[in-house]
């Protein structure tokens, strides 16, 4: 099985991804490749770097023995990269053929916490797979229970049922479908879609509860609504095609993944087999 690809600087928000990651690699039957990444700084001498990647390669290898037992299946391996973190965890991902990167980001109080870090957002752009974005606040004492799933009106949004009913398979999850009007007229084609979802669900014996809401801001909705039932991750897509999605993220799922403090599971529309398979 593909191995899941797990960013690291040391920090307590990677060490919640690398705990998530575990329990992810524990359900796909795989393993799990640890990336840290060396970036060049110019006021930094060579002798320092070099203590620098002595030190790293020391932690990676403590995370390494200290999960591996942690790991039901595949195994947990590390390398040291450098250049600039998303580009480096995206070649990454294409050299390991993996089934998904997982990034944790900072939550901080107040304005910032709203804010995921510009790293994890470059990550989801250019990555070649899904990305599971998970805040360092993240509770591993509840299970995960509840995924929501937003469709609305467009050319990709019912493509995000195969991957949540493969996380809802996985983890013995209920996916809560959560049907987005914008305007009236697209009632008919709108409750389609619902159908043809709720069948997805159906095919894999997945349980499935169904609403449908008017909305004015497609975010502040969604975000509502996980909050409302308590969801413990949200699964969206990044609304653009490849070339236009490893730019920039579609304004609905930039505001998701910034202001979210669940985890989200961000796919691009064109790599939706990647994780279903």
């Amino acid at each position: 099985m593909k191995p899941i690809v797990v960013g690291t600087d040391f920090s307590k928000c990677s060490y919640v991804a690398l705990e998530l990651a575990v329990d992810v690699a524990n359900k796909l039957k795989t393993g799990i490749r640890l990336i840290w990444v060396k970036k060049e700084k110019l006021l930094v001498s060579s002798e320092h770097m070099e203590i620098a990647s002595n030190l790293a390669s020391e932690k990676l290898e403590q995370l390494c023995q200290q999960y591996s037992a942690k790991l039901l299946h595949g195994d947990i391996t590390w390398a040291i990269r450098e250049g600039r973190v998303s580009p480096t965890l995206s070649d990454e991902a294409r050299e390991q053929d993996a089934s998904m990167i997982v990034v944790g980001t900072h939550g901080a109080s107040g304005f910032e916490k709203h804010f995921i870090g510009s790293s994890a957002a470059r990550v989801i752009q250019e990555a070649p797979c899904p990305v599971l974005i998970v805040r360092e606040n993240f509770n591993f004492h509840k299970e995960l229970e509840r995924i929501v799933v937003p469709i609305r009106v467009n050319t990709y949004s019912r493509q995000k049922a195969g991957p949540a009913s493969a996380m809802a398979r996985l983890f013995g999850s209920t996916v809560h479908i959560l049907g987005l009007l914008d305007l009236d007229e697209e009632t008919v084609t709108l409750q389609g879609y619902l159908r043809q979802v709720e069948a997805k669900m159906d095919s894999y014996n997945v349980p499935h509860n169904t609403v449908m809401r008017k909305y004015e801001n497609y975010s502040d909705t969604v975000l509502e609504y996980a909050t409302e039932i308590n969801a413990d991750l949200i699964v969206i897509n990044t609304e653009q095609d490849r070339i236009l999605s490893r730019l920039f993220l579609g304004t609905n799922a930039q505001q998701i993944v910034h202001q979210s403090q669940i985890p989200v599971l961000c796919i691009h529309p064109d790599d939706i087999a990647n994780f279903s398979r």
